[in-house]
């Protein structure tokens, strides 16, 4: 989870369903540029509500200070009053999640962001806060969106940055409590990841951040529905606040199936299905594709701990918290990620299934020409980067678990359709595709940036296509500026994303036909091996030759399987208890030089 989502956490409350269920005085428009437009006419400002369905503080809003009279008032005769769902429109949430939910943000006609608010502001303060903006209509000096003009040169880190990154990572970890040093509690995803890569290179000091901090998070982790809940507040992991988010719980999901697949604790295990039974129990969709959130509260705008302390019979006589019931491609493609983790930590036949049948719904409903994927059935705007982005993540992972072409097929179209929609001129990637309509100009998200950096390493990895390659690089020159590494309290997934691009990801083969048992079993000891940063080739001749046809593997008269490193591969291993003995051999990690193996970025082959 990223430090922008962290800080939208401090006053969180996410994605909905309709503006219908915020009925009240006010006269809602959607977003878009005809609001700017009617704005200048009638010589308006704009007020834009970003609230989310799930949300406790946005309910309180809708209830208590939209409701209120005179605030309805003001609005009608000075404001055009927006309210936008941030689960539906991804561009806008990224531009404002630093803000929470709600967040309230004012505009000049012309689109000039005048103030920006972060949550729950009762009736009189905010009416005082739109009187004095219609009287002074100025932009505050933390209106106006940063922007960054000048860009890394260099698609890596340099020495003085990458230290300091891995500063503030270890400045940012609470050492009494695990995870990081914030009043809002829960399980950052790249800074926990990033402690599990560096385990596995000898650092046990972050071996014991890492299960400090996911031991710590389960506490957030309903004990009887499953799922977890978004964060804790007070500084502890005993507050939570009780909203389910797919982000959330996809995020989680798939860091205790890594854990698992590193360390075997049944306690990681037992943490990740806790998780895949509350997906496939509260948001599972009928037709296999997976549904958005579950709302906090069971009545909007009550608090809902003591519903949350019941048992399900209890709960269940009471009501069940709303759920969002769009099908988002984003939302999909990371639960598809997450449950494929599982299943190559935990061999979860049935969590891969789940995750195959999500997938080829979202191909069948959400799909673009070109590779890419819409947000919802029918979107107002987008494309979104966060949607193609997420399934091209799932397609790849579905590949590297299955070694079924098709699903690679899809994550190069899924980078295609970035590469041709989603570019900034010099360096990184926004947040959704530029228009000519768009009421204020997207920006790139320094999350999605990561990901796709990563992302589109790998996948150069597996097809040895210089696009690739291209695209990574130009994510991580975004990535590698310094205003942008350093925005954050900490910035870890910029250092996975460094490190990834100088290092080739460990490399397994199997060459054998699909549908010998014991091929099958040679895949899966490399399926199992620890960590996401890994190639996984099956090659049935069969099929022609393997997409990035790098290493002449021999003919041989049974299955055979390969690991390589950066300068040699091994002879061929035929029983799977040979292959994981040589592969311990030949990639255990040397705990003298935990960076050993760093090399710039090649510039293409």
């Amino acid at each position: 989870m990223s430090v922008l989502l962290r800080l939208s956490l401090i006053i969180s409350v996410l994605p909905g369903l309709a503006l219908a269920a915020n009925p009240g005085p006010v006269a809602w428009r959607d977003w878009s540029p005809a609001v700017f437009e009617q704005a200048r006419q009638e010589h308006k400002l704009v007020l834009l509500d970003m609230e989310a369905v799930w949300c406790h503080w946005c309910h309180v809003m809708d209830q208590q200070t939209y409701a209120n009279a005179d605030v309805a008032a003001w609005l009608e005769q000075h404001y055009i009053a927006v309210k936008v769902d941030q689960d539906a429109r991804p561009d806008l949430a990224n531009r404002y999640r630093d803000y929470g939910w709600p967040a309230t943000i004012l505009f000049a006609a012309d689109g000039t962001e005048l103030v920006k608010r972060a949550g729950y502001i009762p009736p009189q303060p905010f009416l005082q806060l739109l009187t004095a903006t219609v009287n002074d209509p100025t932009p505050e000096a933390r209106a106006a969106h940063p922007t960054v003009s000048t860009f890394a040169g260099s698609p890596q880190l340099d020495k003085r940055l990458r230290d300091e990154l891995k500063a503030m990572h270890q400045r940012s970890y609470d050492a009494r409590l695990g995870g990081l040093r914030l009043q809002q509690k829960f399980l950052d995803r790249d800074s926990v990841e990033y402690m599990l890569v560096r385990a596995r290179q000898g650092d046990q000091d972050e071996a014991a951040r890492a299960r400090q901090t996911l031991d710590a998070a389960r506490a957030l982790i309903d004990p009887v529905w499953g799922g977890v809940y978004q964060y804790s507040t007070g500084g502890d992991w005993q507050h939570p606040h009780f909203e389910k988010i797919m982000e959330v719980q996809a995020g989680y999901l798939r860091l205790y199936a890594l854990a698992y697949a590193q360390w075997g604790r049944d306690a990681d295990l037992q943490s990740a299905r806790a998780i895949r039974d509350y997906l496939n129990a509260f948001l599972s969709a009928p037709d296999g594709a997976f549904y958005t959130s579950q709302d906090a509260d069971v009545n909007p705008g009550e608090h809902s701990g003591e519903y949350f302390a019941l048992d399900d019979k209890a709960r269940r006589a009471e009501g069940i918290p709303r759920v969002d019931q769009h099908r988002y491609a984003r939302e999909n493609g990371w639960a598809i990620e997450a449950l494929v983790s599982l299943y190559a930590a935990s061999g979860d036949q049935a969590a891969l299934t789940r995750a195959e049948k999500a997938a080829r719904w979202t191909l069948q409903h959400r799909a673009l020409d070109g590779g890419g994927f819409r947000h919802d059935q029918q979107d107002s705007a987008g494309p979104y980067l966060g949607d193609t982005l997420a399934m091209g993540r799932a397609c790849l992972a579905l590949h590297q678990a299955t070694g079924e072409r098709d699903w690679l097929d899809c994550a190069r179209g899924a980078a295609d359709f970035i590469g041709g929609h989603f570019k900034q001129d010099k360096a990184g990637f926004l947040t959704s595709a530029p228009s000519s309509n768009d009421a204020v100009p997207p920006v790139p998200h320094i999350d999605e940036n990561i990901a796709l950096t990563r992302f589109a390493n790998l996948l150069f990895h597996y097809t040895d296509d210089a696009r690739y390659q291209a695209l990574a690089q130009h994510g991580m020159r975004y990535l590698a500026t310094p205003d942008v590494a350093t925005a954050r309290i900490e910035e870890a997934g910029v250092l996975l994303a460094d490190q990834e691009l100088a290092t080739p990801p460990r490399h397994f083969a199997v060459v054998a036909r699909h549908d010998d048992d014991t091929a099958a079993a040679l895949y899966t000891v490399a399926l199992r091996q620890p960590g996401a940063y890994k190639r996984l080739e099956w090659w049935d001749r069969r099929q022609g030759p393997l997409p990035n046809a790098d290493v002449p593997y021999p003919e041989t008269d049974r299955p055979a399987a390969y690991v390589c490193t950066e300068n040699r591969c091994s002879t061929p291993s035929f029983t799977a208890a040979r292959y994981q003995q040589t592969i311990q051999r030949l990639t255990a990690p040397d705990p003298r030089t935990p960076d050993a193996g760093r090399r710039p970025p090649a510039a293409g082959r």
